[in-house]
């Protein structure tokens, strides 16, 4: 049976409208921003609960599929509410669907007609079993700061059988093995069948036929069992499902009803076995050694080579690695989308890029983003791998109170500069040794050069790709390559091999063309630089936070590290002005040279909030910035 992705069942159509609500469905677009509106008039959070259960598709096969309840609170939030957001992820892709109700009509009372609390219901989601989904439910309008988000984790379990299956073992003159179960309701056929097959029929089919239990015989011949593990597998027949998920599967032991006399027997022939296989092992060996001691001896300072191919297992733990880099050009980006591929295909090793999670990122945002990668990173053996280039060492001398670097790619791209947001995250950890084996620093060295690394990165071994790749990939696995007697190495990532497979060819081919791009336009990051105009920048700056207005604020100095390069304030703020306004950046992160780094906004309510400037140069104090910055884009 094909497995479909997360999607929605469509037909019949949808309905939501119930007794005193006038509603109608709407799939798919949850990316507008007009449901906004001022944070203490828009309703609060639904309670929701989600459960996982089977149900029909339009082609009538069954499939799991995610039941959400959630109902309304009796509050003034009843008023203002125009609808609910449903959206789901699933975790491994970010792949997403979204369903809104939205009402047509205002509700009027905080209980519904018969004075139970406003309850609505969705269950036309399909998910896929043993994946693990994120369910967001939101009431429309959102508010304009902060969110009112109910967040549920739910994990698809491989099987909906929910009904009771007992077995049991009798002895008579052959084991006989009984099953009962009480049938579900999927269907009136199910067949029963046991494996290794140890009984003269491979299967029985029972039918329901209005009965409460259903009990199956199986006739055991024991003299012909050699192992006590078998596989209980129940199918309802006559119907379809997703990757058999309304199959009953069970490991049964029946060890302690087999006879003595064929358990003893049969252990002593495999010891037997076994025993034979290790003296004819052992003669196979002595003779190999007795024929290679009249060969000459090699000396024990020549290193072997053990190679062998790296094989990925879906049950074994997957290395992550995070990949910080700069859009210093279109042909780049696609090295590094090639790159990604290679670690994912070749290498097995899941990787973690933002241009392959933009999704996700632009609905929490860079720093939110940045700062989970980081938490992850500090409590797992993930890495994190630095691609070095012309940008990086640009915009790091930028941070450093030099010229500021705009890239064209940066400009196109919709989620904008990471990289010197992420330099502001991780660059104080390079103050401890300790945190080194997290960080790894690597440049193309056919299209970069060991210049391209800023300063504080000279701490850590640099490696040039793809010429020490092989390396790197030892610093992922966290092995060393080089043991007493002999060297590592692995098949198919080496320089002169690494392109041997379809992943490898396409980096190649993407190194080579920005290489022979390079060569035609030596000046070719110049060309990929934006002129930027301080007084145009600030002519801009002042049309959107005018100096001559002055908030009433109150600055509360809440940390200041031992370290010269941050310090937070809070901003306590009572004007009616910026009540109007939505944050887009949160808490202030200045430098020892006054340079003001970016983040995102989390704001605790209109009256306090906490919040970061964007990235404005020459502002000479903290409170005057903290106070030109306070209303960042005006709605």
């Amino acid at each position: 049976m094909k497995i479909s992705t997360l999607h929605l069942i469509e037909l019949p159509p949808m309905e939501c409208s119930q007794e005193g609500v006038d509603c109608k469905v709407q799939l798919g677009n949850c990316s507008d921003e007009d449901w906004k509106m001022p944070r203490n008039k828009a309703p609060g959070s639904p309670q929701c609960t989600a459960n996982v259960k089977a149900k029909r598709d339009e082609s009538g096969q069954f499939v799991p599929i995610i039941n959400l309840t959630w109902i309304q609170l009796p509050d003034s939030g009843i008023f203002s509410l125009k609808g609910t957001e449903v959206r789901v992820v699933e975790t491994a892709t970010n792949h997403s669907v979204c369903v809104r109700y939205i009402f047509r009509n205002t509700l009027l009372e905080t209980k519904n007609p018969r004075q139970g609390m406003w309850t609505f219901s969705l269950d036309r989601i399909v998910v896929i079993p043993n994946f693990k989904y994120q369910v967001f439910v939101t009431n429309l309008p959102k508010p304009n700061i902060g969110s009112y988000t109910d967040i549920t984790n739910i994990t698809i379990p491989e099987s909906f059988w929910n009904k009771e299956v007992k077995w049991s073992v009798s002895k008579k003159n052959d084991l006989v093995m009984t099953i009962k179960f009480e049938p579900p309701e999927f269907s009136d056929q199910y067949k029963v069948s046991i494996s290794p097959d140890l009984h003269p029929e491979s299967s029985h089919i029972v039918i329901k036929d209005n009965k409460t239990f259903l009990m199956v015989n199986f006739t055991l011949e024991a003299w012909w069992i050699t192992h006590c593990s078998l596989d209980l597998v129940i199918q309802p027949l006559s119907v379809q499902s997703m990757k058999n998920c309304l199959d009953y599967r069970e490991k049964v032991n029946i060890c302690p009803f087999l006879p003595d006399a064929p358990v003893a027997f049969i252990t002593l022939v495999i010891l037997g076995l076994l025993l034979g296989i290790l003296a004819a092992v052992g003669c196979c060996v002595a003779f190999l050694q007795n024929k290679d001691s009249h060969k000459e001896t090699p000396s024990s300072d020549i290193s072997t080579c053990a190679k062998g191919k790296l094989e990925w297992s879906p049950v074994q733990e997957h290395k992550r690695v995070i990949i910080i880099y700069s859009l210093d050009h279109p042909l780049y980006k696609e090295i590094i989308l090639k790159l990604c591929a290679f670690l994912r295909a070749k290498c097995g090793t899941d990787v973690t890029l933002d241009l392959l999670d933009s999704v996700w990122l632009s609905t929490i945002g860079r720093i939110q983003w940045l700062d989970t990668q980081r938490e992850r990173i500090s409590k797992s053996s993930d890495k994190v791998l630095i691609l070095c280039s012309p940008g990086v060492h640009a915009k790091w001398k930028a941070m450093c109170g030099e010229r500021k670097t705009r890239l064209k790619e940066d400009e196109r791209s919709p989620i904008g500069d990471m990289l010197t947001p992420a330099l502001s995250l991780i660059i104080p950890d390079f103050v401890h040794a300790s945190s080194f084996h997290k960080y790894m620093v690597a440049y193309f060295d056919d299209v970069c050069c060991e210049d391209d690394v800023p300063a504080p990165f000279n701490v850590v071994v640099k490696y040039k790709l793809m010429k020490h790749f092989e390396e790197l990939y030892f610093r992922i696995l966290d092995m060393e390559k080089h043991e007493p007697g002999r060297v590592k190495c692995i098949e198919g990532i080496r320089v002169n091999d690494y392109f041997n497979c379809p992943s490898g060819r396409a980096l190649r081919d993407a190194i080579e063309a920005f290489h022979n791009y390079q060569l035609r336009n030596p000046n070719w990051f110049e060309m990929e630089l934006l002129d930027t105009d301080d007084e145009k920048e600030e002519t801009i700056l002042e049309s959107k936070f005018p100096i001559n207005y002055i908030p009433d604020t109150e600055c509360y100095k809440l940390i200041e590290e031992h370290k010269a390069h941050a310090f937070v304030n809070m901003i306590k703020c009572h004007d009616e002005y910026f009540l109007k306004c939505s944050i887009a950046e949160t808490g202030i992160l200045v430098n020892e040279n006054s340079s003001v780094l970016t983040t995102d906004v989390h704001s605790s309510g209109p009256v306090l909030s906490s919040f970061t400037t964007i990235d404005v140069k020459g502002l000479p104090a903290t409170k005057p910035v903290a106070q030109h910055a306070l209303c960042l884009q005006p709605l």
